[in-house]
Protein backbone atom coordinates (compact mmCIF):
# COMPACT_ATOMS: atom_id res chain seq x y z
CA UNK A 1 0.00 0.00 0.00
CA UNK A 2 1.13 3.53 -0.66
CA UNK A 3 1.38 6.04 2.19
CA UNK A 4 -1.85 7.82 1.12
CA UNK A 5 -3.66 4.47 0.97
CA UNK A 6 -2.38 3.50 4.44
CA UNK A 7 -3.64 6.81 5.87
CA UNK A 8 -7.16 5.89 4.76
CA UNK A 9 -7.21 2.78 6.98
CA UNK A 10 -8.87 3.83 10.25
CA UNK A 11 -9.92 0.41 11.55
CA UNK A 12 -8.98 -3.21 11.05
CA UNK A 13 -11.53 -5.62 9.58
CA UNK A 14 -13.42 -8.03 11.85
CA UNK A 15 -11.72 -10.84 9.92
CA UNK A 16 -8.62 -10.32 12.09
CA UNK A 17 -10.36 -12.93 14.24
CA UNK A 18 -8.98 -15.51 11.79
CA UNK A 19 -5.37 -14.59 12.63
CA UNK A 20 -5.21 -16.91 15.60
CA UNK A 21 -1.52 -17.87 15.16
CA UNK A 22 -0.13 -14.30 15.07
CA UNK A 23 2.28 -13.74 17.96
CA UNK A 24 3.50 -10.20 17.25
CA UNK A 25 1.17 -7.48 15.97
CA UNK A 26 2.97 -4.32 14.88
CA UNK A 27 0.71 -1.33 14.17
CA UNK A 28 3.49 1.25 14.40
CA UNK A 29 2.51 4.74 13.23
CA UNK A 30 -0.88 3.82 11.81
CA UNK A 31 -3.85 6.11 11.29
CA UNK A 32 -6.14 3.70 13.17
CA UNK A 33 -8.85 5.23 15.33
CA UNK A 34 -10.30 1.92 16.55
CA UNK A 35 -9.61 -1.79 16.67
CA UNK A 36 -12.53 -4.20 16.33
CA UNK A 37 -13.49 -6.42 19.27
CA UNK A 38 -12.66 -9.46 17.16
CA UNK A 39 -9.01 -8.89 18.12
CA UNK A 40 -9.88 -10.96 21.20
CA UNK A 41 -9.76 -14.08 19.01
CA UNK A 42 -6.04 -13.52 18.34
CA UNK A 43 -5.25 -15.64 21.40
CA UNK A 44 -1.64 -16.39 20.37
CA UNK A 45 -0.64 -12.73 20.64
CA UNK A 46 2.43 -12.18 22.80
CA UNK A 47 3.54 -8.72 21.68
CA UNK A 48 1.19 -5.84 20.84
CA UNK A 49 2.74 -2.70 19.36
CA UNK A 50 0.46 0.14 18.24
CA UNK A 51 3.17 2.67 19.17
CA UNK A 52 2.83 6.16 17.62
CA UNK A 53 -0.70 5.38 16.41
CA UNK A 54 -1.76 8.62 18.07
CA UNK A 55 -5.39 8.46 16.93
CA UNK A 56 -5.99 5.31 19.03
CA UNK A 57 -7.42 6.63 22.30
CA UNK A 58 -9.09 3.44 23.58
CA UNK A 59 -9.17 -0.30 22.91
CA UNK A 60 -11.85 -3.00 22.99
CA UNK A 61 -12.15 -4.96 26.25
CA UNK A 62 -11.87 -8.16 24.20
CA UNK A 63 -8.12 -7.48 24.00
CA UNK A 64 -7.96 -8.90 27.55
CA UNK A 65 -8.81 -12.32 26.06
CA UNK A 66 -5.32 -12.32 24.56
CA UNK A 67 -3.87 -13.55 27.84
CA UNK A 68 -0.48 -14.35 26.28
CA UNK A 69 0.38 -10.69 25.72
CA UNK A 70 3.40 -10.06 27.91
CA UNK A 71 4.83 -7.05 26.10
CA UNK A 72 3.17 -3.98 24.66
CA UNK A 73 4.29 -0.64 23.30
CA UNK A 74 1.46 1.89 23.29
CA UNK A 75 1.56 5.68 22.98
CA UNK A 76 -0.01 6.08 26.40
CA UNK A 77 -0.09 9.90 26.30
CA UNK A 78 -2.77 9.64 23.60
CA UNK A 79 -5.06 7.46 25.74
CA UNK A 80 -8.21 8.52 27.57
CA UNK A 81 -7.49 8.70 31.29
CA UNK A 82 -3.72 8.23 30.91
CA UNK A 83 -1.84 8.68 34.16
CA UNK A 84 0.11 11.77 33.05
CA UNK A 85 -2.56 14.04 31.56
CA UNK A 86 -5.93 12.42 32.43
CA UNK A 87 -7.83 13.39 29.25
CA UNK A 88 -11.56 12.82 29.78
CA UNK A 89 -13.41 9.72 28.64
CA UNK A 90 -16.24 10.34 26.15
CA UNK A 91 -19.72 9.88 27.60
CA UNK A 92 -21.44 6.58 26.86
CA UNK A 93 -25.11 5.67 27.09
CA UNK A 94 -25.40 3.44 30.17
CA UNK A 95 -28.12 1.20 28.68
CA UNK A 96 -29.54 0.81 25.19
CA UNK A 97 -32.55 -1.48 24.95
CA UNK A 98 -33.36 -3.63 21.91
CA UNK A 99 -35.06 -1.51 19.29
CA UNK A 100 -33.40 1.78 20.36
CA UNK A 101 -30.49 1.19 17.99
CA UNK A 102 -29.52 -1.26 15.26
CA UNK A 103 -26.58 -2.95 17.01
CA UNK A 104 -25.44 -4.39 13.68
CA UNK A 105 -25.02 -0.97 12.05
CA UNK A 106 -23.74 1.58 14.57
CA UNK A 107 -22.07 4.93 14.05
CA UNK A 108 -18.53 4.35 15.36
CA UNK A 109 -18.17 8.04 16.23
CA UNK A 110 -20.99 7.59 18.77
CA UNK A 111 -20.66 3.94 19.82
CA UNK A 112 -16.93 3.28 19.38
CA UNK A 113 -17.61 0.38 17.03
CA UNK A 114 -19.53 -0.38 13.86
CA UNK A 115 -21.43 -3.30 15.39
CA UNK A 116 -21.96 -5.09 18.69
CA UNK A 117 -22.77 -8.73 18.24
CA UNK A 118 -21.33 -10.38 21.33
CA UNK A 119 -20.77 -9.43 24.94
CA UNK A 120 -17.24 -8.31 25.78
CA UNK A 121 -17.44 -10.21 29.07
CA UNK A 122 -19.28 -13.52 28.48
CA UNK A 123 -19.06 -13.66 24.65
CA UNK A 124 -22.80 -14.35 24.53
CA UNK A 125 -25.15 -12.49 22.18
CA UNK A 126 -26.10 -8.89 22.84
CA UNK A 127 -29.73 -8.96 21.81
CA UNK A 128 -31.90 -7.51 24.62
CA UNK A 129 -29.86 -4.59 25.88
CA UNK A 130 -26.39 -3.12 25.56
CA UNK A 131 -24.45 -1.77 28.52
CA UNK A 132 -21.32 0.24 27.64
CA UNK A 133 -18.67 1.20 30.18
CA UNK A 134 -15.02 2.20 30.30
CA UNK A 135 -12.49 0.32 32.41
CA UNK A 136 -8.72 0.81 32.66
CA UNK A 137 -6.86 -2.50 32.78
CA UNK A 138 -3.34 -3.74 32.04
CA UNK A 139 -2.67 -5.32 28.66
CA UNK A 140 0.92 -6.42 28.35
CA UNK A 141 3.07 -3.73 29.95
CA UNK A 142 0.59 -0.84 29.53
CA UNK A 143 -2.67 0.17 31.21
CA UNK A 144 -5.28 0.78 28.51
CA UNK A 145 -8.72 2.39 28.53
CA UNK A 146 -10.98 -0.43 27.38
CA UNK A 147 -14.50 -0.14 25.99
CA UNK A 148 -16.80 -2.84 27.36
CA UNK A 149 -19.96 -3.80 25.45
CA UNK A 150 -21.91 -5.97 27.91
CA UNK A 151 -25.16 -7.86 27.53
CA UNK A 152 -26.36 -7.42 31.12
CA UNK A 153 -25.78 -5.90 34.53
CA UNK A 154 -24.56 -9.35 35.63
CA UNK A 155 -21.73 -9.14 33.10
CA UNK A 156 -20.89 -5.61 34.28
CA UNK A 157 -20.74 -6.94 37.84
CA UNK A 158 -18.34 -9.70 36.68
CA UNK A 159 -15.75 -7.18 35.44
CA UNK A 160 -12.47 -7.18 37.37
CA UNK A 161 -11.38 -4.15 39.37
CA UNK A 162 -9.82 -1.36 37.33
CA UNK A 163 -6.07 -0.94 37.63
CA UNK A 164 -4.84 0.91 40.72
CA UNK A 165 -4.32 4.63 40.15
CA UNK A 166 -7.10 4.93 37.55
CA UNK A 167 -10.85 5.53 37.86
CA UNK A 168 -11.68 2.97 40.58
CA UNK A 169 -14.88 1.56 39.03
CA UNK A 170 -16.19 0.84 35.55
CA UNK A 171 -17.90 4.04 34.36
CA UNK A 172 -19.80 5.62 31.49
CA UNK A 173 -17.38 8.52 31.00
CA UNK A 174 -18.36 12.12 30.54
CA UNK A 175 -17.45 15.27 32.48
CA UNK A 176 -18.78 13.99 35.83
CA UNK A 177 -16.14 11.23 36.07
CA UNK A 178 -13.57 12.16 38.68
CA UNK A 179 -10.14 10.84 37.76
CA UNK A 180 -7.23 10.53 40.18
CA UNK A 181 -4.70 13.37 40.05
CA UNK A 182 -2.21 13.09 37.20
CA UNK A 183 1.30 11.91 37.96
CA UNK A 184 3.05 14.43 35.75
Amino acid sequence: MSAPERRQVVTLPPTIAKLTAVKHLVLYGTNLVRIPPEIGNMTSLERFEPYTSHRLHWYPYELTRCTGITDSTVSTRALYGNFKFRPPFPALRPVTRAGEADLGALDPAVWGTEAVRTCSVCAGPVDHELHQVWISRPVGTDVLPLLVNACSTACLAALPEPHSGYVPTPHTGGPAVVQPASRW
